[in-house]
């Protein structure tokens, strides 16, 4: 009854949307010379699932870290679960945003470590990369492009 073209679907190849998101209060932290940009992309959904069980670790792991000390342990598992990014006053959507920003970032690449870092120093840079991923991610892929016949212009 649609109109939807299922077979051009299938056999299409679908590359993700990469977006060069501008950060110049990084610019200290890039090569002399080189324009503050940082690089992001959209991410999958089965990355979307990855980036939802972050947030249930950070929930489930706390409960299981508070079910487990003793009370002279207490100031240790505060700071472990601080240091991991991972203590009770850790709000879900930043835990959320702290795995998309891992995964999505193209360049630089960045581990959990970083990502950490720039929320806590750069919170404004943190929040436009992620949402810069949310806006891609919703965006959904794209047709992967054919590269020009040799010759031809690339329109």
């Amino acid at each position: 009854m649609g109109d939807f073209n299922l077979k051009k679907f299938k056999a299409a190849k679908f590359e993700p949307r990469i977006e060069a998101v501008p950060v110049p209060d990084l610019q200290d932290f890039f090569a002399d010379g080189s324009a503050p940009v940082w690089t992001v992309r959209g991410l999958t959904g089965h990355e979307l699932g990855l980036v939802n069980e972050d947030v249930e670790k950070n929930r489930n792991l706390g409960a299981v870290l508070d079910g487990l000390i003793s009370a002279d342990m207490t100031e240790k598992v505060a700071a472990l679960k601080s240091d991991l990014g991972l203590d009770d006053k850790t709000p879900n959507d930043v835990v959320r945003r702290l795995a998309m920003l891992r995964i999505g970032s193209v360049d630089p690449e960045v581990d959990r470590e970083t990502a950490l870092k720039l929320c806590t120093h750069f919170p404004i840079e943190f929040m436009t990369l992620t949402n810069k991923i949310t806006i891609l991610t919703g965006r959904g892929a794209e047709v992967k492009k054919k590269p020009p016949i040799s010759g031809e212009e690339s329109t």
